[in-house]
Formats: C-alpha cells, sequence, structure tokens
C-alpha cells in the first residue's frame, strides 16, 4: 500500500509530539512492507531537512502562506520570487521565530486553509495535487490534523483516493485564537468533515471532544492510540543518587512550565528533598525566551540554580541525549495546564522505565491507568503537584514498580508496530 502522509512541519526547534508522531507512523508503515511518504507543509519537519529540502520540497511554504494572505501583492506574485521566499535559508529564518507556531492571530489564515480552493493558497494545493499525481500515486492520504480538512476534497476530486485525518490537539490551537471566531471555525471544521473517509483519534478522551465539537458519527471514527518501538529505548533505573523529576517538552507557560518551577520550589522547602534535581529538555520558539528567563530568576531567588540542569534540545535530541536524559531522571512530569490529547513524552518515558506524574486532565488519566506506570493530581496547581511529587518520591518501590509496568505497556500497547498494524487495518476497511 502506498500511503502519503501530509504533515506540518515545526522546522524543529522544539519538543512536538504531533510531528514526532507523524514520523514514527511513517517509518513504522515502512518497516511492516508500505510504501510511505511524508510530506511537509509550512516547514520542513526537522532541522536537518532543511538540508535535504531539494529532494522534497515543502509546500505551503509558512512565507508565502503568509504574505499571500495578508498581501494581496504577493497573491500573483512571480514563481522566481514565490521560489526565494520558499528557499531553505528563509524557512529556517521562520522556524525560528513565533509566528508560524503561535495560533493567536492566524485566524484568519486558518480559515483560509480550510476553505481549500477557495481561500488564498489555492495554488499551492494545485502545485500539492500536482506533485502527489506525478511522483506518488497512492492509494491513500492521510491528513495529520483536522485544521488541514480544507485539501481533502479536491485531492479526493483529482487523485480518486480516499483521505483520512488523524485528530489530535486542534482544540488547542481553536482555543487560543480570538472569541470571535470560534463559533465560525467550528462551524467550517464540522462542515470539512464530510470530505473525510475516516478519522484517527488519539485517545478515548480527544474522539469525545472531537465528535461534541464536528458532530462525526461513531462510525467515521476510531481511537489508534500513540505508539514508540521499543527497541530504540534502552530500559533505565529511575534515578536514586540523587532523584530527579524530569521535564520534556516545549518550555512555555501553555505546557505548565511555570507550575513545574514553582512546585519544584515548593517541594525544596522540605529537608527530606535537598538533594533532588530537576533535568529541562524540550526547546523553545522566539516566544518563550521571556518566559523562561522570569522561570529562572525565579530559581535563583530561591538559590536553587545548581538543582536544575538545562539539557540543550535540537531537533529531538539525538538518541544518545535522550537516553541521557531518561538516564538522570526518576520521573517525568509535563503539568500542561489544559491537559491533552495524549502526549507523547509519555510513552517515551514509560519505555525507558520511567513513570509519570500528570494532571488529572486530558487524556493523562487514560494513558496512567491504561499503563500502570503513574500517578494523577487534582487541581493542577504547584501546590498539589509537590504533594504528589513527594508521595511518589518517598516511595522508591512503588517507582521501580511502576517504570517495569510502564515498560511492559509501551510493549503490549503503545508498541508501535501494533497501532501501526491497527491503522492499517482501518484502511482496508474503506
Amino acid at each position: 500500500m502506498k500511503i502519503i502522509y501530509i504533515i506540518p512541519g515545526f522546522g524543529g526547534t522544539f519538543y512536538c509530539g504531533n510531528c514526532l508522531r507523524d514520523s514514527v507512523f511513517s517509518r513504522a508503515m515502512k518497516a511492516n512492507g508500505h510504501d510511505a511518504v511524508t510530506l511537509p507543509l509550512y516547514l520542513p519537519h526537522s532541522l536537518k531537512d532543511f538540508e535535504q529540502q531539494a529532494e522534497l520540497p515543502v509546500f505551503y511554504g509558512a512565507v508565502n502562506i503568509y504574505l499571500k494572505q495578508h498581501f494581496k501583492i504577493f497573491r500573483h506574485m512571480p514563481k522566481w520570487l514565490h521560489s526565494f521566499f520558499n528557499s531553505p535559508f528563509i524557512l529556517k529564518y521562520a522556524a525560528r521565530k513565533s509566528g508560524s507556531t503561535r495560533a493567536e492571530g492566524l485566524e484568519e489564515m486558518t480559515i483560509s486553509m480550510l476553505n481549500g480552493d477557495e481561500g488564498y493558497q489555492r495554488e499551492e494545493l494545485d502545485e500539492l495535487i500536482h506533485y502527489i499525481r506525478h511522483h506518488e500515486k497512492p492509494d491513500v492520504v492521510h491528513l495529520s490534523n483536522a485544521l488541514l480538512m480544507g485539501l481533502a476534497k479536491k485531492i479526493k476530486e483529482e487523485l480518486q483516493v480516499p483521505v483520512y485525518c488523524s485528530l489530535q490537539d486542534e482544540d488547542v490551537w481553536i482555543n487560543a485564537m480570538n472569541e470571535i471566531f470560534k463559533p465560525k471555525l467550528w462551524q467550517l471544521m464540522s462542515d470539512k468533515a464530510r470530505d473525510i473517509d475516516a478519522f484517527i483519534a488519539v485517545s478515548q478522551y480527544f474522539k469525545k471532544v472531537m465528535q461534541d465539537h464536528m458532530q462525526i458519527p461513531d462510525s467515521k471514527i476510531h481511537v489508534v492510540p500513540l505508539g514508540v518501538d521499543p527497541a530504540l529505548y534502552p530500559v533505565q533505573q529511575p534515578a536514586t543518587n540523587p532523584q530527579a523529576i524530569g521535564f520534556l517538552s516545549r518550555m512555555n507557560e501553555d505546557n505548565g512550565f511555570g507550575i513545574l518551577i514553582d512546585a519544584f520550589i515548593r517541594l525544596k522547602k522540605n529537608p527530606e528533598f535537598s538533594t533532588t534535581k530537576l533535568i529541562l529538555t524540550g526547546g523553545k520558539t522566539a516566544d518563550d525566551t521571556s518566559y523562561i528567563a522570569s522561570q529562572i530568576r525565579k530559581l535563583k531567588k530561591n538559590k536553587l540554580l545548581d538543582f536544575v540542569e538545562f539539557i540543550e534540545f535540537g531537533d529531538k535530541c539525538s538518541s544518545s541525549s535522550m537516553d541521557n536524559f531518561f538516564r538522570k531522571i526518576s520521573i517525568l512530569s509535563v503539568p500542561v495546564v489544559n491537559g491533552e490529547a495524549f502526549g507523547l513524552y509519555q510513552l517515551e518515558a514509560l519505555a525507558s522505565g520511567i513513570p509519570v506524574v500528570q494532571p488529572a486532565l486530558g487524556a493523562f488519566p487514560e494513558i496512567v491507568q491504561a499503563s500502570n506506570a503513574g500517578a494523577v493530581y487534582s487541581p493542577n496547581s504547584d501546590e498539589a503537584l509537590a504533594d504528589k511529587w513527594q508521595e511518589v518520591l518517598t516511595d522508591p518501590e512503588m517507582i521501580h514498580s511502576m517504570g517495569l509496568n510502564g515498560r511492559r505497556a509501551v510493549e503490549e500497547v503503545f508498541n508501535l508496530h501494533k497501532t501501526t498494524a491497527q491503522l492499517v487495518e482501518i484502511y482496508l476497511k474503506i
């Protein structure tokens, strides 16, 4: 089977679980004998891909679609100028800025993208379809998220193939937008859902969220959890000397970075945790710099900076540096303010034998219950998080047991090869 994945690139400057999900699925499909091709939109998928951009073009280049959306003069630009704005140099610069990863201010562009060939990016859609028709000839086209549904109708008309769509955290993007746009966006997404042959939600929790927003019938939506390849993650013994709390995600307010720092400051007031450390990685965008600096100032004020280690993140840490990260920590916490549809970092931790401590929000309780490899707390406050850390860290035997459970869950339930097989079964039904 030939499968085309159409995914938004993010440039590789921070930990993007949704983007990593798409790349691992594509690799797993190839490992299982299918011909899977990933086509990036907006930006290359990783920093390394900037060097290989000539081999595989970036469609809907971030700079081009922004200019066309906001300035009429650029809607009929010559081919050479279009190519210049889509060059690796220009896109690499854009990847380090905030606009391509921040929903606020992109309401009209999101509507235009959902409108497909009726939006300002119709030329980009024609280019994408022309490339697929002449270079790939797929059996299946799979969209990374529901914000790309505007592509589906014309792809089906022109290529005569079924179109599938994953569902993961689209609500986060829309909820960050101006209130007056939200009803229109959800209605538009409900309308565009008719062009999709089947939806793939990453959790039972998020299936319900999107059904409520988009009126998707049960017959058209399936749940396939995220998966990782356990063979890629050496099993670690949770750190004991000293104990350490890990954070793996983009370091910003929405991902609960401030809650984490405040909880650590609170935890360190207990002499029992005088040696406990905080290990941080996941990268940032230009938007996050001042926010991270404010959190560092709090650590300095409390004389705790010596107990905090930042591991540089670039194009997702190399496998060796990721192993080093998990080797150093006892538990992982990413206290996302409003929860998440899944959270791939949880599986990376569980595959490494590291339990998780997460807020009782989103799909986190679902993952913890399915793996028996962590704990949840409520409310999502620094006080509740610090209390839960104290409870877990004072029981090393429980940490060890949860770590074993987590690895077993990845091998038996969240195994990438098994979840990929589930996805193929859904393809074959349509």
